[in-house]
Parts: structure tokens; sequence; C-alpha cells
């Protein structure tokens, strides 16, 4: 076997050493300690907090959100997989901020640990590895989203998780076509099932039943899955590879779409086993009916969503940090303007925020000039998470908010690390590549600390909270 077949399919070199761990280790401690730490300030409920751990707690007693008001089923608009979340840190420690937090602190933590796997198994670099954890675990976005009871943090989790099987999965089939090789089968007879494949489905079906936008990533990710597949078996040798593979990638693919259903329809027992969820007997002689009249319902509130609000922003200020929202700041208590400030800002760290557009263009570039698939599949990733808020900015005007990039942070930074990781690679350039990424990592930093205050609702002297408005009104 030529060794450029077994290079192509063997993929990325790693060395599973302790190495890689410790430092996974490392960068787990701290993103878990800056998240945990002081998670039940501030007390009380917070902007979308109203919501949420409200409807959790309910779910704990009832089985199913209700309005307390009406004494009825309350009409909700997102899945309950979040909620069901939320509320097993309710059950563990209370109705209170610890029980309703510790869960989104405890699924950012986990996304900084997957993110850190991801990365080592795509570039083969501990460093890099590290490197993207712990961008991730000092971005303020990111930061002030782990620490808050909202829903975003779970749907960027799973939806991190499925693109992790599927990089998984890409690595068992080639793996496997290459042992095919090895042995000298024909490895178009291989017979290959994609566990991994089953599992990004049953993941993503977690992701929809956390919230619907998780169904932009759907497309990019099939297009994705099949042209990993189509290039594996050309560089395994197999004639007509797109054809010969076809059947067997569509009927696993559909498999995982099944399974990503029954997974979505999951979430959704504790309606399905009580009666008197909202339409639960709209249809009597049938519960999978009422639940689609519901849905139906339901898309049709977000489809018409276009109140204005003082935080709402559109998919182009995002990554130029161009309206963060608000999520607390108090005029009452022990600190008050003009003596200090405490806000809470969901506001990313901006000089890595800011880095976010170049290195995509640079990404582009590399991609491109490279034929690397990884760059290909970081592209995939990040506008499967932006691009479809455009369409729906530009088509209806509808209300959106930045938290709504979260999903699309991971690529973000993974595009970040691969430019990073472009300048360290060169041997005679090396010396020049460690010294810039050096200084950006600790520019990132300082610009984290600096920012801590009102990522996490420090009260600081009010002229302090003025020269971090760095862009005027458009942070306040």
């Amino acid at each position: 076997m030529p060794a450029i077949v077994r290079r192509r399919l063997a993929g990325v070199e790693r060395r599973l050493g302790p190495y890689s761990w410790l430092v996974t280790a490392v960068v787990v401690a701290i993103a878990a300690i800056l998240r945990l730490r002081g998670v039940t300030s501030p007390r009380g409920l917070v902007f979308d907090e109203v919501y949420y751990p409200t409807d959790a707690w309910d779910m704990l007693r009832r089985g199913v959100e209700w309005d307390e008001a009406n004494n009825g089923p309350a009409f909700v608009v997102h899945p309950p997989l979040g909620k069901w979340l939320i509320a097993l840190g309710e059950a563990a420690f209370g109705n209170n901020e610890l029980g309703w937090r510790f869960p989104a602190a405890v699924a950012g933590t986990l996304m900084v640990l997957i993110l850190v796997r991801l990365a080592y198994r795509l570039f083969g670099s501990v460093v890099l590895a590290g490197l993207a954890g712990l961008l991730m675990a000092l971005d303020g976005f990111h930061l002030v989203l782990s620490r808050m009871s909202l829903l975003d943090i779970f749907l960027g989790l799973f939806v991190l998780a499925t693109f992790a099987a599927m990089v998984l999965d890409r690595d068992h089939y080639r793996g496997r076509l290459l042992r095919a090789l090895e042995r000298g089968d024909d490895p178009a007879r291989t017979r290959i099932v994609p566990w991994w494949l089953l599992a990004a489905g049953v993941l993503f079906g977690l992701a929809c039943g956390v919230k619907w936008s998780a169904l932009f990533f759907l497309p990019f990710f099939a297009v994705l899955i099949v042209a990993w597949r189509v290039q594996a078996r050309r560089s395994a040798g197999i004639g007509r590879p797109l054809r010969a593979g076809l059947a067997g990638d569509l009927g696993w693919g559909l498999l995982s779409v099944v399974l990503t259903g029954v997974f979505y329809l999951a979430t959704w027992t504790g309606w399905f086993v009580t009666s008197t969820g909202y339409f639960r007997n709209y249809r009597p002689d049938s519960a999978l009916l009422s639940l689609w009249h519901y849905h139906s319902v339901a898309f049709g509130f977000h489809s018409g969503l276009t109140k204005p609000h003082p935080y709402q922003s559109w998919p182009w200020q995002w990554l130029l940090l161009g309206r963060p929202v608000a999520f607390y700041f108090p005029n009452t208590g022990d600190c008050v303007p003009p003596a200090c400030a405490r806000e809470i800002l969901l506001l990313g760290t901006p000089i890595l925020w800011w880095s976010f557009l170049p290195a995509l263009a640079a990404l582009l570039w590399l991609g491109i000039a490279r034929r690397d698939w990884r760059a290909c599949a970081i592209l995939t990733g990040a506008a499967a998470g932006l691009l479809p808020w455009f369409w729906f900015a530009i088509a209806d005007g509808r209300t959106m908010f930045s938290f709504y990039a979260l999903p699309a942070l991971p690529f973000l930074i993974l595009a970040v690390v691969y430019v990073l990781g472009a300048l360290l690679t060169p041997p005679g350039r090396r010396l020049t590549g460690v010294v810039v990424a050096g200084v950006y990592v600790t520019l990132v930093a300082l610009s984290f600390a600096y920012f801590h205050p009102i990522f996490v609702g420090q009260p600081i002297p009010y002229e302090s909270w003025s020269v971090r408005m760095w862009l005027g009104s458009r942070w306040i």
C-alpha cells in the first residue's frame, strides 16, 4: 500500500500521552473555577431567568410548565430539555441561585473539556488543544452564559458534542478502510457500523430538545459527513466514490436522523405522561398530533417575533460586539451610581472576538491553499451557526440577540487556533510564531481580566465601569 494512501487515511498523528490529559485537566479546572466561583451572585432571577428556572421548578412538581397566575398549563415556545437540565440542579440544591445556575456552569465547563479534546484530535498538538480550551475559558461571552440559567449554553454543549462525534466517526470510518487495505481486503466491500454517527444523531436530537435553532446545523453537518466519506473512499482507491457508498451513507444517515427524532420526542416525556400539558388534549385520540399542533403554534410565535427590544442586535453586529446584552444593572441596594456600578454584560472578550473575522478570512485562504479538511470543517460549523440568522434578519426582521451566536463560538475559536497553528508550523519562522501566539494569548488574558468585573457583576467605582464602555452607548 502506498505511503500516501496510509497517510491520507490515518489522518493527524496523535500521541495519546499523559501530557494531553494533564493540559486538559488544568484548562478545565481553570474554566470550572471561573464559572462556579460566586455563581450564586447576584441574588434573584436575572434577565431571562424569570422564565426558565421557574418553568424548571414547575416541571419538577408537575411534569410540565405551569402558569401559576391562571392555575393552568403554560404556553412555552422552547422544547423542554434545557429546563429539565436546570431542574436537575434545583432537585439537588433547591429552588435557589445555586440550584438553577449550577447546571449551566457544568455545561459551560463540559464545553471547554470537549473543545480541548476535539482540538487535540484535529491538530494533534497538546499546545493548540490547550490554547483552544484556554481561549474559551477566558471568553467573557461564554463565561456569562455559563453563569446564568438560560438555555443557550445547553444548546452550545450538544451542538459541539454532535460535531465531536462526527469527527470521531470520520476517523473511525477512515481507520476501517485503512485496516481493510492492510489486510488485502477490498475496501469497497468492508462493512462499517458507524457507531459515532449514530451517537451524533442522538446528541443532535438532544440539541433540538433545547432549542429548534439547532436545526440550522443539520444541512451543513449532513453535507460535511457525505463529503468526508466520499474523500475517504477516494483515498482508499474505491472507484466512483460517491456512488459506491451512497446507499450506505443514505441508510446510516437516515437511521441517525431517526434517532434524532426519537431522542427529541423523548425530551417531551413529561408532556406525554401527564394530561395537563399545554395542548396535551387538543387531539384526544393522538398525543403526537396534539404535539404537532403545539409545534405549529409555537413556530408561528417564533416566525412573528419582531417586537423591538433595547438589547436586540443583528447578526452582522455580533462578531464586532456591536450590541451586547446587559443582563444585570441594579439601581438600588449598596451600589448606586454615581458612587459605583454593578453590571453583568454579555460581552465577548474584545481582543478575542475582534480577531474572529480576520481568523475566518485567513482560515478560508489557508483551507483553499492547503486543501485542508479541518479548515473546511471549522468554516462549515461557523457558517451553520451564523449564516441562517442573516437570512432571518433580512427576510423578516426577526427580533434576535447576540447570545444566539453561542453555538458558533467553538468553531470561531478553532479558527483562531488553526491560524495560530499555521504561524507555529514553519520551522524557519517558528520562533516568530511562538512570539506572536504568546503575545496574542497574553492580550486575550489581560483583556479578560480587565473586563471580568462586568462579566460577573462585581461592584466597581462608576468611573472604572464607564471607561470599560469602549464603544460608548452601544455597550450601555
